[in-house]
């Protein structure tokens, strides 16, 4: 069973960057996703950002949209997320996931993931 482990996270001011990696402990398929999803304090999970494994495919939320950027390394097995300009409503618990089928379900519902790591917490305060 593949286990996902987040780091990078921390606390930064408003218009400041962070980088979160992603490190998956077995190799994946080329038919696989690795994606990110937040939760902030009494909120619910929402979808951040996915890319394929093959082929480098992405989608973000509109929220993140044009800040926020996902890449990949596969002989490293890690995906990143590279967060600029954050704001206050960035702050939450960034954790990644994984799907095993990329084109498997809606990309940015947390049922169609099969993999989820513990996350990595992002605190933006002046």
């Amino acid at each position: 069973q593949v286990q996902l482990v987040e780091s990078g996270g921390g606390q930064v001011q408003p218009g400041g960057s962070l980088r979160l990696s992603c490190l998956a402990s077995e190799r994946l398929w080329n038919s696989a996703a690795l994606g990110w999803f937040r939760q902030a304090p009494g909120k619910g999970h929402e979808f951040v950002a996915v890319i394929s494994w093959t082929g480098g495919i992405t989608y973000y939320s509109d929220s993140v949209k044009g800040r926020f950027t996902i890449s990949k390394e596969n002989d490293k097995n890690t995906a990143y997320l590279q967060m600029n300009n954050l704001q206050p409503e960035d702050t939450a618990n960034y954790y990644c996931v994984k799907k095993n089928e990329f084109n498997s379900g809606s990309y940015d519902r947390l049922v169609t993931y099969n993999y989820w790591g513990l996350g990595t917490q992002v605190t933006v305060t002046a």
